[in-house]
């Protein structure tokens, strides 16, 4: 593996750029002195230069067209986020058109406009919900999506390969774990506001290992993923070095925050049967057990590693909490 030269004339294209991962990614590829082209659902809180578009999945190609030409590569990150709280009928056909028909559609042109290499985001919940211990999901394993979001991300894999089965675009999938850093929201934001509240926590009987992966370092990832010769084609994870213990995480938070400890040992068993009773059986099977990954082919393939610690990017998370 070697990092390609960059050609400074061709752009990279960069979708979801008004998010917490897009804009940390936008501002990271324009360090590189790359020239990005973000594109953003409206104008919003959009970073400098961005192409607004609407709903991608309704975007006209003439738009499309303009948005990818002169592109070299694009990094998709727009979806429909996922909401653990989220019911209704209208579920599967939501992420049907803003996850898949949105990746079918941004592909095609991209492959019309001779970009030569895609980097999909997608996610760990593809594969499933939880892992045995020591068995990491790796990039062989079969999908296993539990819900209407990973079902999405699973259905945006498969349009996105099919689009460009016949064209010499490179695709690059990385399933994410959860994703640590300045601007997270759902269940992360609630667990640091819970721990800044010094609410108590029931969770200091768990012992579970979940990966993860901070937004300074999945930047750099993306920006390997970009630059690898041969491109890393294929599905890939990726993550942090070592991966978390839910206790574990409320520690390091708590730390962050200057802030006591808020765990209570309650047994696991009980905390389940608890979160049963209360119709959040699913959320609590989540937070007390395993989701490991293995990116050993994504650190192969293009060289990558994490270049900052956990514990750094929480303590940046931390301090914007604070303001």
């Amino acid at each position: 593996m070697v990092l390609a030269p960059r050609t400074p004339s061709r752009a990279v294209v960069v979708t979801g750029a008004a998010g917490f991962i897009g804009r940390a990614l936008v501002e990271r590829l324009r360090a590189d002195r790359r020239v990005v082209r973000p594109v953003v659902r409206d104008s919003r809180g959009a970073p400098e230069g961005a192409v607004a578009l609407g709903a991608l999945e309704e975007a006209s190609p003439a738009a499309l067209a303009g948005v990818f030409a002169g592109a070299d590569a694009v990094v998709h990150l727009a979806s429909r986020a996922h909401r653990m709280d989220e019911r209704g009928p209208d579920l599967e056909r939501l992420h049907r058109e803003m996850t898949v028909e949105a990746t079918a559609r941004i592909a095609r042109a991209a492959v019309d406009a001779g970009v030569r290499r895609f980097v999909l985001a997608s996610s760990v919940k593809v594969n499933g919900e939880s892992t045995p211990a020591g068995r990491p999901f790796g990039p062989g394993d079969p999908p296993a999506p539990a819900d209407a979001y990973a079902r999405g991300k699973r259905d945006a894999e498969v349009a996105l390969a099919d689009a460009a089965e016949r064209s010499s675009m490179a695709v690059v999938v990385l399933r994410l774990p959860l994703v640590v850093g300045p601007g997270a929201r759902g269940n992360l934001a609630r667990l640091v506001d819970a721990i800044a509240k010094r609410r108590t926590l029931p969770f200091g009987a768990i012992d579970n290992r979940r990966s993860v992966i901070g937004l300074a370092n999945l930047c750099d990832a993306f920006a390997a993923a970009l630059d690898a010769t041969p491109p890393p084609a294929g599905v890939h994870f990726v993550a942090e070095d070592v991966p978390v213990s839910t206790p574990g995480l409320v520690r390091s938070i708590a730390s962050a925050l200057g802030v006591p400890v808020p765990l209570a040992y309650v047994p696991v068993p009980l905390l389940r049967l608890a979160g049963r009773l209360a119709g959040r059986g699913a959320s609590v099977d989540r937070v007390a057990g395993s989701l490991e990954v293995d990116d050993a082919s994504f650190r192969a393939a293009t060289g990558w590693r994490p270049a900052r610690t956990l514990d750094d990017e929480i303590a940046r998370f931390a301090s914007t909490h604070r303001r």
